[in-house]
């Protein structure tokens, strides 16, 4: 969760739902609503309802991906993939010419003809040279449609997932989307360069089948056999003989390979919650330390790892049993119309080339048919990782159809009429199963007043000041703004990204918005002067500053933005009451007429509110059980610390 969560008039440049307004065009044209969601019949079994899930997750993958060959898609998709097409052609013609090839070598040697044997070695290298280029190039635009298929549906993604803070709501949801980085990053990635792989496979086999089956009837022809004194025609014999062989290797990976997709399905899962683990760990890394808790993060990853090693256990038997029958297959595949030609070759029937060119033709026909031995681990994988970022989609899905749902009770945003900046119509506040946590609040909040939400834990403030900023959107009522008022809110833990010192200042906006001058006179204000020096130094800032310098940062932002509407949610809790006080009077004194919503456990920050919001615990939901005006107490609140500090200074 960042520091800022703006409304439509915002300080960074961001739109109502805080995504970026140099977002491509491309990514939001992946469709104009969400797919209407398929719940399985209760008459299925649980293992048929979990079949129709996956269908649908596939179909679901489909309905986005293919969107880069539309209109609004990629103006290089249709191109690439002709180009793509064309070149696959031309190789099956060189395959055909190398083959012929085969045939000529073979029948000048046999003939002892010096003449054509030389002059089909010359013919040789313009064959060899044209179809490594032919093929070189079909990698480069293979590789650029996968690429580019994969920026583009990344950025869809992405896109739709940063829109109206669903990357947030995502953790409050139940539903199959843990870990969103690694669906995004990994199993996207393998979602757009597989298929692209196996089409091209797939047409390519398609074409050198069909091209050499013809190959192996024209030389073939017909075989003999005597049985029990009739003779017995098989036409076509190394056609029938290759389609046998080819059914009969499918069959037995496909037997065998049953449980593959399965099986890469919960390995992918397991990774992933180990990177996630490990993710963990390092970010919470100074608090792991300071609880010596590295026994039990150890025993936690040591569990997590462990689930790995039993999965690629599984993965690695499917792979030993598949690789058993394709290695066999390529072993025995050569040999076979070598013996299925010999006898007629021994009998006149047949040339050496006419043999040898056969048994070249019969292997391709071979790895044609045998393409789907040779990528099912690949095509089980891929149908694994198309799942997860489909299972993404779908959450995503539910979130932007409760948006455009008026029949869901979601909180409302609209414009305030009259003087108040802030107004809470009949707002409730309730999780995404309709458990109800704030009920019923109605509150108007007019420009320059500091408000302080209290309560007790549990009771529903930082809830309450999340659906102000924008961030919770279950419940009911509305939450309207000025129209033309800029909102930033604090959260107690301030997010500070990775690079310069000058960044994290300027976040959400670029480092380079302001002038170095003004970035060190905000940390000067702040109390973290001696950090000016180093605003243009790179380092893990997030891990070398302590928990009340990054609260000191996060209010060093605020006078850089200077918003119209600030929201604290336990923003000063790092700071010792010395250091609250100060930055306090510091923020008041800098921004006068600033409205401030504060939400807070310690009662020494009324001194710096005028007015208390109070929320009481209740069955039902907290309820707003009192409202009242605090007036000027700074003077109180200065008399009170000094009388202290007198009797402190008293004490032996």
């Amino acid at each position: 969760m960042t520091d800022a969560k703006l409304n439509p008039k915002s300080v960074d440049g961001t739109d109502e739902h805080g995504a970026e307004k140099s977002r491509p065009e491309k990514a939001s044209t992946v469709e104009a609503a969400p797919p209407p969601a398929i719940e399985p019949s209760p008459e299925l079994t649980p293992e048929e309802a979990e079949q129709a899930r996956k269908r649908y997750l596939l179909k679901r993958f489909w309905i986005s991906a293919r969107h880069f060959w539309s209109r609004g898609g990629d103006r290089l998709a249709w191109p690439c993939s002709i180009g793509l097409l064309v070149m696959i052609c031309m190789n099956v013609g060189f395959q055909y010419g190398i083959n012929r090839w085969n045939r000529g070598i073979f029948d000048a040697i046999e003939r002892h003809d010096a003449a054509t044997v030389y002059y089909l070695s010359a013919v040789f290298v313009p064959l060899v040279l044209g179809s490594v280029a032919l093929v070189t190039a079909q990698v480069y635009v293979r590789m650029m449609i996968q690429r580019r298929w994969r920026s583009w549906l990344t950025s869809a993604v992405i896109a739709r997932w940063l829109a109206n803070g669903r990357y947030y709501q995502l953790n409050l949801i139940g539903g199959d989307h843990k870990n969103p980085e690694a669906r995004i990053s990994e199993d996207l990635r393998i979602a757009t360069e597989a298929p692209v792989d196996f089409i091209a496979g797939v047409i390519s086999a398609f074409l050198a089948a069909s091209t050499f089956i013809v190959v192996l009837w024209t030389i073939g022809g017909a075989l003999e056999l005597p049985v029990a004194g009739a003779t017995i025609t098989i036409p076509g014999f190394l056609v029938v003989t290759a389609v046998l062989y080819a059914v009969i290797t499918s069959t037995v990976i496909a037997i065998i390979g049953r449980h593959f997709v399965q099986v890469s399905e919960v390995k992918n899962q397991v990774e992933a919650e180990l990177r996630y683990t490990l993710t963990r760990v390092r970010e919470n890394g100074e608090s792991i330390a300071l609880l010596g808790g590295e026994e039990e993060e150890r025993s936690d990853l040591d569990k997590t790892f462990s689930n790995v090693l039993k999965q690629w256990a599984l993965l690695a038997r499917q792979h030993m049993r598949t690789t058993f029958v394709s290695h066999g297959s390529m072993l025995i595949a050569p040999v076979v119309p070598l013996l299925l030609c010999a006898p007629k070759f021994l009998a006149g029937g047949m040339t050496l080339g006419e043999v040898m060119q056969a048994a070249s033709a019969f292997a391709i026909v071979q790895h044609a048919f045998g393409w789907l031995v040779d990528n099912y681990p690949r095509l089980a994988d891929w149908n694994a990782c198309a799942r997860r970022i489909a299972s993404l989609m779908t959450s995503l899905d539910g979130l932007e159809r409760a948006e455009q749902n008026d029949a869901l009770r979601r909180i409302k945003h609209s414009q305030t009429q009259g003087n108040a900046i802030l107004n809470l119509n009949d707002l409730s506040v309730s999780l995404d199963d309709g458990t109800a946590v704030v009920k019923e609040t109605h509150v108007e909040i007019a420009p320059g007043e500091r408000v302080l939400v209290a309560g007790e834990s549990g009771s529903g403030k930082s809830t309450l000041v999340r659906a102000i900023a924008g961030l919770w959107p279950w419940g009911h009522g509305s939450v309207d703004f000025h129209a033309d008022r800029r909102l930033f809110m604090l959260p107690q833990r301030p997010y500070i990204p990775s690079g310069t010192l000058r960044r994290a200042v300027a976040y959400p906006r670029a480092a380079d918005s302001w002038t170095p001058e003004e970035i060190t006179a905000a940390l000067t204000k702040v109390g973290l002067d001696y950090l000016n020096e180093k605003i243009e130094e790179v380092a893990p800032w997030d891990q070398i500053l302590s928990g009340g310098e990054k609260q000191r940062l996060a209010f060093a932002r605020l006078l850089l933005h200077h918003p119209d509407i600030i929201v604290l949610d336990e923003a000063t809790s790092a700071l010792d009451e010395k250091s609250q006080d100060s930055m306090m009077e510091m923020l008041i004194e800098e921004m006068p007429t600033v409205t401030i919503i504060s939400v807070a456990h310690r009662a020494e920050l009324e001194a710096f509110h005028s007015r208390k919001i109070t929320l009481e615990r209740r069955e039902g939901g907290a309820k707003l059980v009192s409202d009242i005006d605090l007036g000027p107490r700074k003077g109180r609140r200065n008399l009170i610390l000094r009388v202290l500090d007198s009797r402190r200074s008293a004490l032996p």
